[in-house]
């Protein structure tokens, strides 16, 4: 049986650790995504644990790129009958209507991107991604009024900016919080959860053990959340939470 837990972050690798009543460590990845996770003897120190993670940094790698690769949603073409995501739900896409303005609607399961006649993929995809960066905007401030109070830490400015590898990211400096658009395609407790971990590095920049116990404060279900982030479907990108 578990008697404790911890989350570590090795080579820039988040790594989730449960202490059990056993002999050896055993170092687990887990699909969809790559998830990391170590089954570790109670006795065993910080130090012992990140040397054997250390030690199998290329097996993990490996294991992750494969999972990774295998669950990579197909490039979007913008063409009627696509599958997209809104807010953690599936939409049939349907680019059929014509319009000399740029919108996008949802009615039942289908997702209407409309853009004038002879519009092509990329001006499509233009117009839907603008309108994800709308929606996301306009989740952003309930969320805010919300936590900032709880967590006692106020940010300067949000910022919705398309990352590579990162669905957020804090700049303590300028109490700046950048956040994906990507995330609008997400359940929204995903984005609740990036919301809450962006403005707890404002109390502490690194994921070290007090930065792991004030999330646990303030939202003792994140890892959870963390983890349905990571099992949503991939972009043909790969943003990922450490």
């Amino acid at each position: 049986m578990s008697s404790a837990s911890a989350y570590l972050t090795v080579a820039g690798l988040g790594v989730d650790v449960v202490y059990k009543d056993i002999k050896n460590m055993h170092i687990s990845v887990y699909p969809p995504v790559g998830r990391v996770r170590v089954a570790a003897p109670q006795a065993a120190s910080e130090d012992t644990i990140r040397l054997a993670i250390v030690q199998r940094l290329p097996w993990i790698k490996r294991q992750r790129e494969e999972l990774q690769e295998a669950d990579r949603q197909p490039k979007r073409e913008m063409e009627s009958g696509e599958t997209h995501y809104v807010w953690g739900q599936r939409y049939r896409l349907d680019v059929s209507r014509t319009s000399g303005n740029h919108h996008v609607e949802i009615k039942g399961q289908t997702l209407w991107v409309v853009t004038p006649e002879g519009s092509d993929g990329d001006e499509k995809r233009a117009t839907l991604d603008r309108w994800y960066r709308r929606e996301l905007k306009a989740a952003i401030p309930e969320l805010l009024a919300k936590w900032q109070p709880i967590i006692g830490a106020k940010a300067n400015k949000i910022v919705v900016r398309r990352m590579k590898t990162k669905w957020g990211t804090c700049i303590a400096s300028s109490r700046t919080i950048w956040l994906n658009p990507e995330l609008a395609k997400k359940n929204p407790r995903c984005l609740e959860y990036i919301v809450v971990h962006e403005l707890t590095h404002l109390h502490e920049r690194t994921h070290n053990d007090r930065f792991v116990a004030l999330m646990e404060q303030f939202l003792p279900d994140w890892r959870s959340r963390r983890d349905e982030l990571n099992d949503a479907p991939l972009a043909e990108e790969d943003w990922r939470v450490r």
